[in-house]
């Protein structure tokens, strides 16, 4: 139960983080994230999906590491790198052919990590939004 309960954590505060709107909600967010004892980083990422791919999983370790959430083991990367995947495979049949913008969300609490990207999917003002999640145990 325990278990079940760090993973819903921080997924739940890495989905908040993730559809803040400005960088005040942001911030907001990720201090009271701090007080609970979950470390939190944010990136921004944007373009055309396939192409961007790489990329945005890059941020997402990039993120990660910048503010601390996790080392540079091979294992706490690999968990970023991994949830990343996981939530951009949750969208992908809607983002494929098309650019996207938005942001990631990476949280962790003791050996739970969790990856939310908050997307705007679409053409010039035609956009779609989804969320997708995806997390580890390192």
């Amino acid at each position: 139960m325990a278990d079940e309960q760090g993973s819903r954590l921080v997924a739940g505060t890495a989905i908040k983080i993730a559809i803040t709107g400005t960088p005040e909600e942001e911030r907001a967010a990720r201090d009271a994230a701090k007080l609970a004892g979950i470390y939190t980083a944010a990136a921004n990422f944007g373009g055309e999906f396939i192409s961007s791919i790489n990329k945005i999983i890059e941020r997402a370790i990039v993120a990660a590491r910048r503010e601390d959430v996790i080392g540079t083991t091979h294992l706490e990367e690999g968990a970023v790198a991994g949830a990343a995947r996981e939530a951009l495979s949750q969208i992908m049949n809607k983002a494929i052919g098309l650019n996207v913008g938005g942001k990631i969300s990476i949280a962790r609490k003791d050996d739970h990590v969790s990856v939310a990207m908050f997307f705007g999917i679409g053409l010039l003002h035609l956009n779609e939004v989804a969320v997708g999640l995806g997390h580890r145990a390192i």
